[in-house]
């Protein structure tokens, strides 16, 4: 039987995931820190604290620039854990490949919606009022700023479907 993973060396696989976490987590941060400016008024440091309260509670607000850093942290790990996502389904689903835009725009929804409606719920974050711009945003800066950079990554690495990237046959 034939496996998907097995026929993709990992240094591409590898390659794709940090390409894409990459510019996921770098476009995504840009998009948060122009949006919460805009429209809370906020500077980057409480931003990237309420990401580090999802671990820490509270008590990140107080914590200065170490809490900001590590919820900067915090959000490059769920970049490349989302690329690492997308990347792994597409080699056994290689239309996500084949249709970049729209995989991955609707993965950067999922991811969206993921985060805003399971995880932060879960997590210590405490409840948030909401924000129809900022749920705008969300929707479309998910989809643009991490869901197709994401895909593209893996189809730069990857190829774009199934016959772009087999190994060599050997004859018989």
């Amino acid at each position: 039987m034939n496996d998907p993973i097995n026929q993709r060396p990992a240094a591409a696989i590898l390659k794709a995931i940090a390409l894409g976490g990459l510019a996921a987590g770098v476009l995504d941060a840009v998009d948060a820190l122009v949006a919460f400016k805009l429209v809370l008024g906020f500077d980057p440091t409480p931003i990237y604290q309420f990401v580090a309260s999802g671990a820490l509670g509270p008590s990140a607000f107080s914590g200065g620039a170490a809490t900001a850093l590590l919820g900067l942290g915090f959000h490059f790990l769920i970049a490349f854990s989302a690329a690492a996502a997308f990347v792994l389904a597409s080699l056994r689903l290689p239309v996500l490949r084949q249709r970049p835009a729209l995989a991955g725009g609707a993965f950067g929804v999922s991811v969206y919606a993921f985060m805003n409606y399971l995880v932060l719920p879960l997590s210590l974050v405490g409840p948030a009022s909401f924000s129809l711009p900022l749920f705008v945003n969300g929707v479309f800066g998910h989809a643009l700023f991490v869901g197709v950079p994401i895909a593209y990554a893996a189809r730069a690495c990857l190829g774009h479907g199934a016959r772009s990237f087999r190994l060599a046959e050997t004859p018989s």
